[in-house]
């Protein structure tokens, strides 16, 4: 029995897709969980030390724009929630595998 290639795809095609996966998910060009938690976690804390620097300078008067002062606090915001709600949700898979039976 002949096994035709479904819609097109070569062979190679389908073979460099999942290899292009697999480094992916094996980390192997340093693109792991880890790196991707540890980038997250460096940009909002870049972003926190911006905001802060803002604010430094609305309060000794070097900057006269208060909108870019609010901006880059609301920004800084922002990221932190969302990286909170991102752990929250990593916390929760975590505890619900956790909770499976074997």
């Amino acid at each position: 029995m002949a096994i035709d290639n479904i819609s097109g795809i070569q062979q190679s095609q389908a073979l460099s897709a999942l290899s292009s996966e697999s480094k992916i998910t094996r980390g192997e060009d340093g693109d792991g969980f880890g790196d991707a938690i540890k980038d997250a976690v460096e940009s909002i804390d870049q972003t926190q030390k911006a905001a802060d620097k803002e604010v430094a300078k609305a309060v000794t008067g070097d900057s006269p724009d208060l909108h870019q002062t609010i901006i880059a606090l609301q920004t800084a915001d922002l990221k932190f929630q969302l990286g909170l709600q991102v752990r929250n949700k990593l916390i929760g898979a975590y505890e619900e595998i956790m909770r499976m039976q074997v």
